[in-house]
Order: structure tokens, then C-alpha cells, then sequence
């Protein structure tokens, strides 16, 4: 018997407040770390898009995975269908992002490791590499706006893929190995855009606190309306805030996001106009949910890609309209 803590402390904290106080409950959970012994392809269930993303590189074709939060969904209130618990009870090995990304599906990951091994792609990120959010008590889970970060997550992949299909470990290691180098390019190519905006001008506003380990990672300061879960409220407060940064900063854009309302952000642009500031929308980025399945913004490399790259153009930095690849839709 294999202990993981992938429910542990810094995983899946799940705040309850009552009556003004937060209870943390601290789960663990163990699971039989026996090789898989059943027909291929592995049947490997994901959270969200940019975990399934992973899965998909490392396993190849030794795996079918299924992305249960799918495009333009919110994770932070997904509430799992009985459709999706299916899934989850009919794989062989499951992966989320954990840091209460998910924390609506903590029942039912705990239910379903007692039969399977369950893992956090974040399990392995240092307490002093996560930011923390005072105001919530909890880390930050948008963990994959930092490149850095998520390479981190593959290997965490790697090596579980490896411990439950042995017969296939090489595969496993130097597919892993092969996205890393992607992934690092990537990483490049986000510090190299994002530095040509002007100093001035490099300010990223949008609707909720996702982007705050881009932020960190490659110079941008970052200001959500919203915290770090988009179940928190924007106030009136917030809201004059932001307006009275937009205007003395001469900020030209802000953002919207796919998977967040774009009501805030609005209100942002009609309070800086009445200040006499013209505050465009920058374009809609990729938070918590990549693009649509079959597309290029819909792989993790495609969701980074295109957020640096819309991000970049829109704040006055020099970036490729069609992105480091050449292969982003024309906006």
C-alpha cells in the first residue's frame, strides 16, 4: 500500500466559512500502487483541459483521456454530473490540478481513490514556490501561468505514468522529456514579448485573480477584479479601484476571459470614459479553461501562447499576430 497525500494541506484545503470562521479540511488518501494489468489504451480521466494536455503528451497512444471541465468552463464552481462521476469510477488512473482549483470535486476524488490512484499535477510545487492569498487562506491554484511551474506538473505525469504502466515506462519518460523542450521554449518566448512593453503600459487587468503566477514569472503586474475564485464578489470598491489605475496609469487595454462574465470588465471601461480615459478590451483570454478541443489555442502551448501574445500586442509590446508558431487564429 502506497500512502499519497495528493489531498494534502497545500492540495485541497477547502474553506468553509461560518459565522465569519474558516474550517480547513485536511484530507489523505491512499491507494494500491499495483501495475496496470487490464487491456490498452489506459482509460485516464482529467479535471481540466490543461491536465488532460499533459496526459495526452506523456501517455500517447497508450491512453484514452477524457477531459471531464471542459472549454469555457469554470472550475472554481463546476459541480461534477453524474455523467462525469462515470467517468471518474470507469478509469484506471485520474489527475487534477489540485490547490482547490476543483473544490467542488473533492468528495468524489476521495470516494474514487479508494479504488484507483488519484494524483495532484501540483503535488511536487514547494510551499515557498506557491503564492498565498491572505484574504482566502489558501494558494493560488492558477499554477500554469507560470511555464516554469507547470513543467513541473509533467514530470509529476511521467513518473506516475511510469509507476502504473512499467511496460511502457521509456515511452512514458521520453515523451515527458520531448514536451519539457517545448514547454521551455515557450517559457522563452513569454519573457521575450512580455519585456518589450513598455514599463508604463505593463499592466495586465482582468476579471479574476488567474494570472498572478504569469505576473511573477515574467514582469507583468497583474490586477483582477475578482479574486482568486470566481465565486468571490466584486465590489464598488474594486471596481473605482481599478478605474482610478486605468486612468492615472493611461493603461489602454484590459482583458476578459473565456470562462469568467465580461460584466466587471465593462464597467471598468464605462467608469474610466467617464473619466475621460478610452479604455479598449484587449482581447478575451485563457484562464481557467483552454480553447475549443480540436484547435491549437485548445493545448496548453496554444492557450500560453496566445494569451502572451494577445496580451502583449494590445499593451503596445511587439509580438507575431499568429504567435510564436505561427499557428494562433487572427484576431
Amino acid at each position: 500500500m502506497k500512502s499519497l497525500t495528493i489531498l494534502a494541506q497545500r492540495q485541497l484545503r477547502w474553506p468553509s466559512i461560518v459565522l465569519g470562521a474558516t474550517a480547513v479540511l485536511l484530507l489523505t488518501m491512499s491507494v494500491q500502487a499495483a501495475s496496470f494489468k487490464g487491456d490498452y489504451p489506459i482509460r485516464v480521466g482529467a479535471t481540466v483541459g490543461m491536465v488532460a494536455d499533459i496526459v495526452r503528451e506523456v501517455a500517447g497512444d497508450h491512453a484514452a483521456v477524457t477531459n471531464i471541465i471542459g472549454s469555457g468552463v469554470d472550475p472554481h464552481v463546476y459541480s461534477p454530473t453524474r455523467s462525469d462521476v462515470a467517468v471518474l469510477l470507469r478509469s484506471d488512473i485520474i489527475f487534477y490540478s489540485g490547490l482547490l482549483l476543483e473544490g467542488q470535486m473533492t468528495d468524489i476524488l476521495v470516494k474514487v481513490s479508494r479504488k484507483r490512484p488519484v494524483y495532484a499535477v501540483t503535488e511536487r510545487l514547494q510551499q515557498e514556490y506557491l503564492i498565498h492569498d491572505n484574504t482566502t487562506d489558501h494558494h493560488d491554484p492558477h499554477v500554469w501561468m507560470d511555464v516554469s511551474g507547470w513543467i513541473k506538473a509533467v514530470a509529476v505525469v511521467a513518473d506516475a505514468m511510469v509507476a502504473f504502466d512499467p511496460v511502457h515506462a521509456d515511452a512514458y519518460r521520453q515523451n515527458a522529456a520531448a514536451y519539457q523542450v517545448r514547454l521551455h521554449r515557450l517559457d522563452d518566448y513569454a519573457k521575450k514579448v512580455i519585456a518589450s512593453i513598455p514599463d508604463n503600459q505593463r499592466v495586465l487587468v482582468t476579471a479574476h485573480d488567474a494570472f498572478n503566477y504569469l505576473g511573477r514569472a515574467y514582469g507583468i503586474e497583474v490586477m483582477g477584479i475578482q479574486g482568486l475564485s470566481t465565486e468571490s464578489e466584486a465590489g464598488l470598491k474594486d471596481i473605482n479601484r481599478l478605474v482610478s489605475l486605468l486612468v492615472d496609469r493611461r493603461i489602454p487595454a484590459v482583458f476578459v476571459e473565456t470562462s469568467v462574465s465580461d460584466k466587471n470588465v465593462k464597467a471598468l471601461i464605462e467608469g474610466a470614459a467617464a473619466r475621460g480615459h478610452q479604455v479598449v478590451i484587449g482581447g478575451e483570454l485563457f484562464s481557467d479553461a483552454m480553447g475549443a478541443a480540436g484547435t491549437y489555442e485548445g493545448t496548453y502551448e496554444g492557450m500560453i501562447d496566445h494569451n502572451v501574445t494577445v496580451v502583449t500586442r494590445a499593451l503596445g509590446g511587439n509580438a507575431p499576430a499568429t504567435g510564436m508558431q505561427g499557428k494562433l487564429a487572427a484576431h
